[in-house]
């Protein structure tokens, strides 16, 4: 098993999530720069959070250019496992892997707080650790999380159970001031029909470890690594 961590001009918590693969999850994993092509070696990749060519156009607009992406859409279409993380996600919508748009914030600042999130679904290989409706304290730090889309789309993933993680308040309940950035139906995290690929707003990786007083992210990680040794077994 070996993950791949993706490095574009901008990126700046790929280091840390290199570290919680490596050092939390104790698994292979290896950087990965923009302009490579060739990533047959990895098993999963991960998109990290940061301002990927300075946020220039849109977040994540140039970025869906970079050769890397060609060579992870194809490895997405062929069931590979994909997580992109803020500007992962954003990157992910603008390579149009998974559907809508990262709008600005709704009061238009820069939001780095901790918030709640409620799992919808743990049956997908990035939240089979969890419980359903389990409520997590994890970390965001963005200007543009508003996740937006049309009507059709947004039935599309409320009916098809694609909506993985929604904003909440520390009971779990949804409401529109447990909303950090105007998000559509509080949506924090959605995957794609095959459900190999997430996009997250809520930085996972910063919540990792309990030095850092928060470990609810960690569990995204080790469902990866778990559904990652079904399918090798599987392969053998």
């Amino acid at each position: 098993m070996k993950f791949g961590v993706v490095i574009f001009p901008g990126s700046n918590c790929d280091h840390d999530t290199y570290h919680v693969i490596s050092k939390v999850v104790g698994q292979p994993v290896d950087f990965i720069w923009h302009k490579e092509e060739d990533i047959d070696r990895f098993d999963a990749i991960i998109l990290p959070g940061g301002f990927s060519y300075g946020d220039y156009l849109r977040s994540g607009a140039i970025a869906r250019f970079s050769p890397v992406m060609r060579s992870v859409t194809e490895f997405a279409r062929d069931g590979g496992l994909v997580l992109g993380i803020c500007n992962g996600f954003q990157i992910l919508c603008e390579t149009g892997l998974l559907p809508g748009a990262l709008l600005r914030n709704r009061d238009l600042k820069f939001i780095c707080e901790h918030v709640n999130i409620r799992v919808e679904s743990n049956a997908t290989p990035f939240t089979a650790a969890y419980a359903p409706n389990q409520v997590l304290s994890i970390p965001i730090a963005h200007g543009e999380g508003n996740y937006f889309c049309d009507e059709k789309t947004l039935n599309e993933l409320e009916s098809e159970d694609r909506v993985i993680f929604r904003y909440c308040d520390a009971a779990g309940q949804v409401t529109d001031e447990a909303n950090p950035n105007g998000a559509l139906n509080n949506i924090a995290g959605i995957c794609n029909r095959e459900r190999n690929v997430m996009g997250l707003m809520p930085h996972p990786e910063r919540a990792s470890e309990s030095m850092l007083g928060c470990n609810d992210g960690r569990a995204v990680f080790l469902s990866m690594a778990d559904a990652l040794r079904e399918i090798l077994k599987a392969r053998a």
